[in-house]
């Protein structure tokens, strides 16, 4: 696996992101895509302008390998301290480990920065490969939930995961807030 590691998007990212968002095979289970060059800046623009957005709620940030962009990730402060989480790799990195490597630092970004209580994320039932990031990252499924979004083959269902604080903590050997670790 490249070495990853994430760091807040910016507009110069663009050409980068729009790399794998003009792909067929990047979105094929989203709502969004195959991205025009318009679009991928406009998103890549208006993503890098929320990390000035006061209250901040979204954390948009690019996926490097080395110094390559090679994807997004993203952690949404939703209220009651809770959290989604979201990734997109370029279809060439896919296989090497680089979104379950993300989505583990969205995590740990999620309960030990922002003291969240749950994070949880959703997959397209038929996308396998993201269904496994977040079975390989700690997170339960915990249920399906019929056509929530309109995609270009029609509504689409959602699989829900979600991993709760303790179960991030006892997972990754980390102690609770406030205490001294053994």
């Amino acid at each position: 696996m490249d070495d990853v590691r994430l760091r807040p998007i910016e507009f110069s990212d663009w050409r980068a992101v729009h790399g794998w968002a003009k792909l067929i095979d990047s979105c094929r289970y989203q709502g969004w895509g195959p991205n025009t060059e318009a679009e991928t800046e406009s998103y890549v623009r208006e993503s890098a302008a929320l990390w000035h957005s006061l209250p901040q709620t979204s954390f948009p940030q690019a996926v490097l390998a080395g110094s390559t962009v090679i994807g997004i990730a993203d952690l949404h402060l939703r209220g009651s301290a809770q959290a989604e989480i979201g990734y997109g790799i370029h279809p060439a990195r896919w296989g090497r480990g680089a979104a379950t490597a993300a989505a583990r630092e969205l995590l740990r970004q999620a309960f030990t920065e922002h003291n969240l209580h749950r994070v949880y994320a959703t997959c397209d039932p038929r996308n396998a490969g993201s269904a496994r990031v977040l079975t390989k990252i700690g997170m339960t499924y915990e249920g399906r939930m019929r056509e929530t979004v309109l995609i270009r083959d029609g509504w689409r269902d959602s699989d829900l995961h979600a991993i709760l604080e303790q179960e991030w903590r006892a997972r990754e050997g980390v102690p609770a807030q406030g205490s001294a670790r053994v």
